[in-house]
């Protein structure tokens, strides 16, 4: 079995809830319906990390563990590992039996996976929603920063009428869950890895 803990939701059981709803709906689009793995939503990024390390300690060799959080910066090491064990809000060292396998990054944040869908955003904000406020779909979104990232998003969503202004909490995994997973990896290598990846250790 396949586990794959995910940063996300919160230390919301309702949240934790909608983002295994979303990542479900999400991988299913990508085509892994009927061999899916299982979904842990685990909160904050460290209670996440701390998940995997549990996981890959448990002595269990029938399992493979994986860990999907943000970046929180840009990636600039080769391996995912050396990435988090450089970054000072996070210092993580390797897990004993973890490979790099185990760490994927919705690049610096999720919202680049919601930008790289413009139509799911569309349809989703209707009215008053305005395209030309986001950074381009296409190319490395890995390098756009967290901060602008939201910023831009609440730029492009202040206008409209049925859903106001971007809100992690309340938009986020609605939007998750609509994406085609198609734009997602072809606006991001580190996307296109993750999708990758899982797809062969689920064969």
């Amino acid at each position: 079995m396949v586990k794959l803990f995910v940063e996300g939701g919160g230390d919301n059981d309702s949240l934790k809830t909608e983002c295994r709803r979303a990542f479900t709906r999400l991988l299913e689009r990508a085509g892994f319906a009927g061999r899916l793995p299982r979904l842990v939503a685990c909160g904050g990024r460290q209670k996440a990390f701390k998940q995997l390390c549990t996981a890959l300690g448990d002595g269990s060799r029938t399992d493979l563990a994986i860990l999907l959080v943000d970046a929180e910066g840009p990636v600039t090491q080769g391996s995912p590992w050396e990435h988090v064990a450089q970054h000072p809000d996070d210092e993580w060292s390797r897990p004993d039996g973890a490979s790099d396998d185990c760490l994927h990054f919705m690049v610096q944040c999720m919202e680049a996976w919601l930008v790289a869908d413009r139509r799911a955003l569309r349809d989703f904000y209707g009215q008053g929603f305005h395209d030309n406020a986001l950074p381009p779909a296409t190319g490395r979104l890995e390098a756009v920063a967290k901060a602008d990232l939201h910023r831009k998003l609440e730029q492009a969503t202040r206008d409209t009428k049925t859903r106001g202004t971007y809100d992690k909490s309340k938009h986020s995994f609605a939007l998750l869950a609509a994406l085609d997973p198609k734009l997602v990896r072809q606006a991001s290598p580190w996307a296109e890895r993750f999708f990758a990846t899982l797809d062969r250790l689920m064969k």
